[in-house]
């Protein structure tokens, strides 16, 4: 069909969301907020804050609720995202907002919490990515608002009157018709289309598919030497030395896939190569690729990389068709169900086997939700993950789930497209219900 992946992956101005494959430090939602702020408060003179008032939809909420932020001496939550954004944060540097973050602005920023000039607030009837933060200094007032991605300023005003917006903030990013355009095309490809176009790869995709791999790598190797977070992956290789569990290869992939969420999760201040709007997915989808590889001793690393494409490409997949944040743990069912094709295709697999592997991974992981970034996400989606390569030894030895099982289709993309409803419109209450519970645990 003459596909390049160029045009999916390296076309910064037309690439969708879900797409999106962007260094980012810390938790991303939390960084929208952050970036928001400092974009404000880069429009000021000023940065002695009279008042910051922030107001995001609640899926934002939700994830930055209990994510410790990176360089904010383990601690978390809207508010201080806010508040670390505009009192430390360069807008220059995007989703990485919180590496400028210094001990003097951390301590401005718990002072501005401390004196109640923060004010939270969840807009309830947003639809989509929403993040708005209003700065009053000196007394002038700056707002911005994000929308639709993580990074993407849509609009900055200074009393009232409309700002352009300066630097990599708002600068380059997707067009509302651009972005539809491009899910539209993802969605309607088939996965013969997908393995068409993880074929056609060539040396310059497999330099960009290395440098990302090479981030979330770091994080994964941090986590396993010093278990920051709730240290699933070391204590589990803790595990492994004692003889109270096995390293096999399932273990292994799902190992290295929660050592890297534990240092994201846990605040360690080195980027992730965010997939879809998020570093989660992006160490899920490639990281028990390569320890799969590792373990198989699979010696092409052109294979290797095409099947990390493949991992990539299917999380994406799913994320366009359940939207970018969502009731869904993606990092898990997408992330998973990405690993599981990739692991079949390292394999050798054929056709069928990549697609009964997409699908026995989605239809037994049918609605693990998220309720929220958290540290305890390594725990979650390192689990998920081993279901993911187990998904594939399965299929690949003759182990399909039926296609008419629950939302599982004859076609892995038709799965995929189900597994969006049900995230999309069977779910829908799922997330105010979670964040209920949650906010109730936070005033209690």
């Amino acid at each position: 069909m003459g596909f390049s992946i160029k045009d999916v992956l390296y076309n910064k101005a037309s690439s969708l969301i879900h797409l999106e494959t962007e260094p980012g430090l810390g938790c991303t939602e939390p960084a929208s907020v952050g970036l928001c702020a400092a974009v404000a408060a880069a429009a000021l003179d000023s940065k002695d804050f009279e008042a910051i008032s922030v107001t995001v939809d609640a899926n934002i909420y939700k994830n930055a609720m209990g994510v410790i932020i990176p360089n904010a001496d383990g601690e978390g939550g809207v508010d201080l995202a806010a508040a670390l954004g505009a009192c430390a944060g360069d807008s220059k540097l995007g989703l990485q907002v919180f590496s400028s973050v210094t001990h003097d602005g951390l301590a401005k920023a718990k002072t501005l919490l401390a004196e109640n000039r923060v004010a939270t607030d969840i807009k309830q009837d947003a639809h989509g990515l929403f993040v708005n933060i209003s700065l009053t200094a000196g007394g002038h007032t700056a707002e911005a608002t994000i929308q639709g991605a993580h990074d993407n300023v849509v609009r900055l005003c200074v009393d009232g009157q409309e700002q352009a917006v300066s630097g990599s903030a708002g600068a380059g990013n997707t067009a509302d018709d651009e972005l539809a355009r491009l899910k539209e095309w993802l969605l309607a490809l088939s996965l013969h289309d997908i393995l068409e176009i993880v074929e056609g790869l060539d040396s310059n995709d497999f330099a960009y598919i290395k440098e990302g791999l090479a981030l979330n790598t770091a994080l994964v190797e941090y986590g396993l030497a010093k278990g920051p977070g709730i240290a699933v992956g070391k204590t589990q290789m803790g595990l492994v030395r004692q003889g109270l569990i096995k390293k096999d290869m399932v273990r292994w992939a799902a190992i290295r896939a929660a050592a890297g969420i534990d240092s994201r999760m846990g605040g360690v201040p080195l980027p992730a190569m965010t997939l879809a709007g998020s570093g989660n997915q992006g160490i899920a989808a490639g990281m028990p690729v390569l320890a799969v590889a590792e373990f198989a001793s699979v010696e092409s690393e052109s294979v290797v990389l095409r099947a990390v494409m493949l991992s990539y490409l299917v999380t994406c997949y799913i994320k366009a068709a359940a939207g970018l944040l969502s009731a869904l743990c993606g990092s898990g069912i997408a992330g998973g169900a990405g690993v599981a094709a990739a692991v079949a295709y390292l394999f050798g697999a054929r056709y069928d086997q990549i697609n009964n592997a997409i699908n026995n991974h989605l239809g037994s992981t049918v609605a693990v939700v998220c309720d929220g970034a958290k540290t305890g996400c390594a725990l979650k989606v390192g689990g998920l993950i081993g279901q993911g390569v187990n998904s594939a030894l399965l299929a690949l030895n003759g182990c399909a789930i039926k296609p008419t099982d629950g939302i599982v289709n004859l076609l892995a993309e038709n799965t995929m497209r189900e597994m969006g409803d049900l995230s999309s419109k069977g779910l829908s209450s799922m997330d105010p219900t979670i964040l209920g519970i949650m906010l109730a645990k936070r005033a209690g």
